[in-house]
């Protein structure tokens, strides 16, 4: 018999395998220089529900319909801050067409130190705390920033592991192709 902690343990090493596996077998492509991820068989995103900055919970469930820029960071991060302004820019511009970044910080520090960082910088899309890491391990990130691009039907499309210029042709073309995609994305 397997001792309750080791089941979990096995529980989330194979949830980390298969989510391993479906980006071992991707086929990569660019749009221009732009280097993103896209996943053979596009498999439901992993849950996200966590609370924003003024103590409200947002989940992923409720973005359904929308296409969703998942965007690990953290306040200690250097490459992290310097995407934040573009990422700012993208939300303002493409945010009546149906983008939705969610800023997940990974500080394991109070929110307080988040929160201060989001109001210093004018940042005005949702800012989750994953102060317990649990959202970054269902993603699987091992580098920030990691950035998941979720269709309006709830599946990951793709994925980008460290900084973008998502405000260069390349990042626009892949935000507009998710936008204007046909059917289930």
């Amino acid at each position: 018999m397997i001792p309750d902690s080791s089941q979990s343990n096995i529980q989330r090493w194979l949830l980390a395998g298969l989510l391993v596996l479906m980006f071992a077998s991707v086929v990569a492509e660019e749009a221009g220089s732009f280097d993103i991820t896209y996943p053979k068989q596009r498999l439901e995103a992993p849950a996200i529900r966590l609370q924003n900055l003024n103590g409200n919970t947002v989940s992923l469930d409720t973005l359904r319909g929308k296409v969703v820029l998942v965007h690990f960071w953290a306040t200690f991060c250097i490459p992290c801050l310097e995407e934040m302004p573009v990422l700012e820019s993208l939300s303002q511009e493409y945010g009546r067409q149906g983008l939705i970044i969610l800023g997940i910080a990974g500080d394991r520090g109070k929110t307080e130190v988040v929160r201060e960082f989001a109001e210093k910088t004018g940042v005005s899309f949702p800012v989750l705390h994953d102060q317990d890491g649990r959202i970054r391990n269902q993603y699987e990130v091992v580098a920030l920033p990691t950035t998941y691009l979720v269709g309006r039907d709830g599946k990951i499309s793709g994925r980008a592991i460290g900084t973008r210029s998502w405000d260069e042709p390349g990042g626009r073309a892949v935000i507009e192709t998710q936008l204007h995609a046909k059917g289930a994305q």
